[in-house]
């Protein structure tokens, strides 16, 4: 069947079109889409981005205009150098611009001194070209030029003046040291504007400098006015708004005081103000919640309260005409704008989404790199065990070849039928040469006289070559001796190096599973712990995982009274349908006067444990060695080492290998691993024979599983009621063999199991005549204690009176009783609290 032929569909230019969706777009949409491709850009485009191009320059002139037009009382004007200095230090292609910006600023100042601000620059830039031909022109350097710049301007000013009273030289040192202090004040305003990048927070330095600096900016427009509003009474205004609206009292109180200082240092009659644009900023900042339109309303009560009572009805009407204009400029004011400034303004919601965010950036990136970390150990394990195996297959593979090179060279080299052998029956000495290495393998010590007389017929050197093939399979099982101790040693790198990556992988994991943001069920728990009238500073949750639930709280409370145990973990019990409990409390985090404190899910079971131990002869020093520890992955570890012998070579051998193999298992490593780990280093660290057993149990707080791993050690009992059940493996001690034997035994242990470990100092207590594991179970079936430490004391007390001429070897027995986890305060309900909503995992 033929396949239809499909014809695309290319409309004509100009034809007819539906005219309905044409009418719905607007003038500009319909100008844009006539416009081609490749047509240029229009004006209002072009101007566009000419004006990106040119902000900071133009910003500049507009700063240099207004701070080269401002003064303060006395005809003080610090600010031309002070910005000058700034620009010429920080951004030195805008100092032209700066400077001409400053000088025409200068000509419209209430009273024009163009000349002295030409002569500040002019000296200001030949100190900083002087110290350039230095090295020494250093930004830490800057406020000291300006001081020295308008010092020595503003003093020759003054005593041209012939002004004979010491007061001109006293308002000279002023403002050369107020100049010296805006400098470093420009210094960390001026390059947040010029920064690409914003930060996330921005430090208590530079928050002051942009403040003053806005500050000094409406201080330049001190006389301006429109309709008779003084444009600085608007702006000030409007910048309390804007404070008040974004970042409540405080910021909105701070604000105001600060633009009221200003104003009053330029013009002593406005000193009402600092206090009308305080209260303003604190009526604006308590309502804020309710939006611009509060915003507005609080600042306008504000200053007409106390209008009211401080000036005339001019003074009070013209107050509340700029409160309205700032109000308008408010309004006008995008949303984006407002909430770009509070993401930088500590203690707002946008800020704290903002830092959320950069934490989560934070630990995306600390997760990526880990997992690429990861990856690397990964493929570098598996290049170590591709190498050991191709490198095993190729050594087997040319390892006849040496053999055969051997006989060649060595006993055919010098023989006659040599070409016959090697030429004419080359399969027949092949299979000769083969059968004899095979015999040489299954018998090195073989005889001339022991082997076949086939041989003899098909070779005339039967007795030279079984005698070089002996010589060279002595040194082949040297060289097979050191090879495999190395390929043992590579795929203990490889299973090192994998373990590591696994690691890495779980750490990922955790980074991830935390990164997780639970703001709704925050918010569920804060409300619920304050319906019990705890007030607390946070709370963050990490996880709320069935059985893995990690909260942090950070609270105030005055000790003694333990309510997080008492009242809080009861009420995430009963909320989250888990029991929880504390599991960590932090004083003085993160302040001095707070305290952090971790709540967890609470464990099924709990390990109580009980040691008891003697030296040999009643020395101080044991040469067995113990740890009891608790994993952070809910795993309690008990584990007993033996060192060889007794005495200090034996205890510091047994606790290294206690110490590394709980380190191990406390960063994560699998307990296999972790002591091949251990054995590999005990037979590296030293040249004599040292070893050591290992009886590690690993229990489960969760589901009282237990896996019990021994290496060398003497068995471990089990008491449950009056059963005595032994567990045992027969294997070596590490720091013996490179490669040992690693039996995991599984134990499923019950509420009130006991678990009894000990080493062969106890067990051998009794002598060599009688069945020392019969004895062990008929003793420990004879103690009626439950209590760890008692059963303890008890079985090394049995164990000391077998020997009453004095103790032959180490003693030492831990025992661990497992029992079901009661919490100290029971969970209660409250009335209205409903239960919290985890996040679900969908695979």
């Amino acid at each position: 069947m033929d396949k239809s032929t499909v014809v695309p569909f290319i409309p004509r230019p100009g034809g007819d079109e539906p005219q309905g969706s044409e009418a719905k777009e607007g003038w500009w949409a319909r100008r844009r889409k006539r416009r081609s491709p490749g047509a240029p850009p229009g004006a209002f485009v072009r101007a566009g981005q000419a004006l990106r191009e040119r902000k900071w320059m133009l910003l500049t002139i507009v700063m240099g205009f207004l701070l080269g037009r401002a003064e303060l009382l006395e005809n003080i004007a610090p600010f031309a150098a002070a910005f000058f200095g700034v620009v010429l230090y920080v951004r030195r292609d805008m100092a032209f611009w700066a400077a001409v910006s400053l000088i025409a600023g200068s000509f419209w100042a209430a009273e024009p001194a163009p000349a002295v601000i030409i002569a500040e620059i002019g000296v200001l830039y030949l100190l900083y070209r002087g110290l350039e031909v230095y090295e020494k022109a250093d930004l830490s350097h800057a406020p000291v030029v300006v001081f020295a710049a308008t010092l020595l301007v503003r003093l020759f000013d003054t005593v041209l003046s012939d002004k004979p009273a010491w007061l001109p030289y006293v308002w000279t040192t002023v403002e050369a040291g107020l100049a010296f202090v805006l400098t470093m004040l420009f210094l960390h305003a001026l390059p947040l504007l010029n920064r690409t990048k914003k930060s996330v927070q921005l430090r208590q330095e530079e928050w002051i400098g942009v403040l003053i600096l806005a500050a000094c900016l409406l201080t330049g427009m001190t006389g301006w006015s429109v309709y008779g509003m003084e444009i600085t009474d608007v702006l000030t205004r409007y910048v309390v708004l804007i404070a008040a609206f974004v970042g409540g009292v405080s910021l909105g109180t701070s604000a105001g005081v600060v633009a009221g200082m200003m104003l009053t240092l330029s013009n002593l009659s406005a000193a009402g103000d600092i206090g009308l644009l305080a209260f303003g900023g604190l009526m604006a900042g308590l309502i804020r919640e309710g939006g611009k339109a509060a915003t507005v309303f609080g600042l306008l009560l504000g200053t007409s309260v106390l209008s009211l009572f401080a000036s005339d009805a001019a003074q009070t009407m013209m107050s509340a005409w700029a409160a309205v204009a700032a109000a308008i400029l408010l309004f006008f004011t995008p949303r984006t704008a407002t909430d770009a400034i509070s993401s930088y303004v500590p203690g707002t919601p946008h800020y704290a989404r903002n830092q959320r965010d950069y934490a989560q950036k934070v630990r995306d990136l600390t997760a990526e790199r880990v997992a690429r970390f990861s990856e690397v150990f990964r493929q570098l394990s598996g290049s170590f065990r591709q190498m050991t195996d191709a490198g095993e297959t190729v050594r087997q593979d040319k390892q006849f070849d040496h053999f055969a090179g051997a006989v060649h060279e060595k006993a055919c080299a010098s023989c006659h039928r040599r070409g016959l052998c090697w030429d004419t029956q080359f399969f027949q000495t092949y299979k000769l040469v083969t059968d004899m290495m095979g015999a040489v393998a299954d018998n090195p010590n073989l005889q001339p006289g022991e082997m076949p007389k086939s041989w003899s017929r098909l070779c005339v050197k039967t007795p030279q070559v079984l005698d070089i093939l002996k010589r060279e399979y002595d040194l082949y099982r040297h060289d097979l001796h050191w090879r495999r101790q190395l390929q043992d040693s590579r795929y203990l790198v490889a299973d090192q190096l994998s373990g590591v990556s696994q690691v890495m992988d779980d750490l990922v994991k955790e980074i991830r599973r935390e990164a997780q943001q639970m703001e709704r069920q925050e918010a569920q728990i804060r409300e619920a712990v304050d319906r019990l009238g705890l007030a607390v500073q946070s709370i963050d949750i990490i996880s709320l995982e069935e059985g893995r639930i990690e909260i942090e709280l950070v609270h105030a409370f005055r000790t003694g009274y333990d309510e997080c145990r008492k009242m809080i973990a009861p009420l995430l019990s009963e909320i989250l349908g888990e029991t929880v409990s504390v599991r960590q409390e932090r004083s003085g985090e993160p302040a001095a006067h707070l305290t952090t404190v971790v709540f967890a899910s609470a464990k099924a079971y709990e390990v109580e444990t009980g040691v008891a131990g003697a030296a040999k002869d009643g020395d101080l020093l044991s040469g067995d060695s113990f740890t009891i520890t608790e994993l952070g992955n809910g795993k309690f570890a008990v584990a007993l080492s033996d060192g060889m012998g007794n005495g200090a070579r034996a205890k510091m051998e047994s606790s290294a290998a206690l110490s590394m193999l709980e380190q191990l298992l406390q960063s994560g490593i699998d307990e296999r691993l972790a002591v091949k780990s251990v054995n590999s280093v005990l037979l590296l660290r030293s040249p004599d024979e040292m070893f050591a057993t290992i009886d590690l149990a690993l229990i489960d707080l969760y589901s009282a599983h237990a896996t019990m791993l021994k290496i060398g050690s003497t068995p471990s009992f089990i008491k449950r009621g009056r059963n005595i059940i032994p567990i045992a493996a027969n294997n070596l001690p590490i720091g013996i063999l490179q490669e040992i034997e690693i039996d995991l035994l599984r134990v499923q242990l019950l509420p009130g199991d006991t678990l009894i470990m000990m080493t062969d100092g106890i067990l051998d207590a009794p002598g060599h005549a009688i069945n020392k594991e019969v004895w062990i179970k008929r003793v420990l079936s004879e103690i009626e204690t439950d209590d760890p430490q008692e059963l303890a004391d008890e079985l090394l007390d049995i164990a000391l009176k077998q020997n009453p001429g004095g103790i032959r070897d180490d003693m030492t027995v831990v025992v661990s009783r497992i029992t079901r986890y009661q919490p100290e305060w029971a969970a209660f309900r409250f009335p209205g609290l409903g239960r919290v909503e985890r996040p679900r995992t969908v695979s």
